[in-house]
């Protein structure tokens, strides 16, 4: 009597269900790793933003009297930027005659397409006075 022996091994069905299954968790892993690479380049262009504002914040206004308007220009081809400089007092009123006064500088970074940028804001005070203009006593202490 011959005497059949148990198949062993998968079926057909088996194997295309084991490779849907490895296909679909693959492809989670490919949008999680996409999504870290996405965050990583976001992260990097906010430092370097931060790095090119702090650059042009500690510079502003040394060797020269800190006047109020607005100005903008580029760090580079991809970074810009908008400075807004205005009197700032803490009761929210200024007084003209006095010999020192703060001022607030409000920095925007911007970077990406016109149409939908980027942007980082930063805001520091600044003291100014006619005895903090070019030469003026002071003048390496000024917005430190």
């Amino acid at each position: 009597m011959i005497r059949s022996r148990p198949q062993r091994g998968f079926s057909l069905l088996e194997v295309i269900a084991a490779i849907m299954l490895l296909a679909i968790a693959f492809t989670a892993l490919m949008k999680v790793a996409g999504a870290s690479i996405s965050l990583t380049h976001n992260a990097a262009e906010h430092s370097e933003a931060a790095m090119w504002a702090r650059s042009l914040l500690d510079s502003a206004f040394v060797g020269e009297v800190v006047r109020p308007g607005s100005s903008s220009g580029r760090f580079d081809r991809r970074f810009r930027w908008k400075l807004d400089v205005t009197p700032w007092n803490q009761a929210g009123t200024t007084t003209p005659d006095a010999p020192l006064q703060l001022y607030q500088l409000d920095l925007d970074v911007l970077w990406g397409p016109p149409a939908h940028p980027r942007s980082a804001h930063f805001r520091t005070l600044r003291l100014g006075g006619p005895s903090f203009g070019a030469g003026g006593p002071g003048n390496a202490q000024a917005g430190r």
